[in-house]
């Protein structure tokens, strides 16, 4: 078993947030959680990653009790994470990144590799700098492609198509597709849309900080229209 969650319960201003979640992750898994707004999605992410710690419960990563580590911590033992709005490093090129990301100075192939497979021309991108003249979508699969270079035993995207267009989110798709398919690292995406979860293994249903329902997408998908029009289930981008 790669992820535990044991009795996990949050509560912000007198609010429970998360309220005595318990789920697991396998090894080379593809899961996604989806729910109404408000129900708890990237508070839970932000726990695994310990962003936010829980008030109570317990996080079991390969076994190992990591409750208490700190996101530094949970990096080196294999978690990684995609914030909704990607980081720009201003003064720092892609290729920087993405050696900083594998821990050592890659070959200039090696690191382009990395970036063609997020459907960008390495040449064009491996000398730019990380910062505000590269769009949503640019910066999306740049920390993708850092993420993959980091090889992370799981990753967690947080909502990765939020802030991008319709073109950009295509492209995110067939991306999440190839990670899958061809790595053997577990995903973990927080997510409103139908086609990413058309894609993963299993999908986590959470409504009003508690799993209302864990199963593949046949057993899952025809619940979320029923449950609130707050869900906000979305088949595209609009943009």
């Amino acid at each position: 078993m790669l992820l535990q969650l044991k009795n996990i319960s949050f509560n912000r201003d007198n609010k429970q947030i998360l309220d005595n979640i318990n789920l697991q992750i396998d090894n080379n898994q593809f899961v996604a959680i989806t729910g109404p707004n408000g129900s708890g999605k990237s508070t839970l992410a932000k726990i695994i990653m310990g962003i936010e710690k829980p008030d109570s419960g317990k996080i079991l990563f390969n076994g190992q009790d990591i409750t208490n580590f700190t996101i530094t911590q949970r990096a080196q033992i294999g978690l990684g994470f995609a914030f909704q709005q990607p980081v720009k490093f201003k003064g720092l090129t892609v290729k920087n990144l993405i050696d900083i990301a594998a821990g050592k100075d890659l070959k200039l192939g090696d690191a382009c590799e990395f970036l063609s497979q997020v459907g960008l021309c390495a040449k064009e991108y491996i000398n730019r700098e990380v910062d505000s003249n590269l769009s949503g979508g640019e910066l999306k699969r740049i920390e993708i492609a850092m993420l993959t270079a980091k090889n992370s035993k799981l990753t967690i995207f947080d909502e990765p198509e939020a802030g991008i267009d319709l073109w950009s989110f295509n492209s995110l798709i067939q991306v999440f597709k190839t990670l899958s398919e061809n790595y053997r690292n577990s995903l973990l995406i927080i997510s409103h849309q139908e086609r990413i979860l058309n894609i993963a293994d299993t999908i986590i249903l959470l409504s009003d900080g508690k799993v209302s329902k864990i199963g593949s997408k046949d057993e899952v998908l025809p619940n979320i229209l029923g449950i609130s029009p707050s869900c906000k289930f979305k088949k595209e981008v609009i943009k």
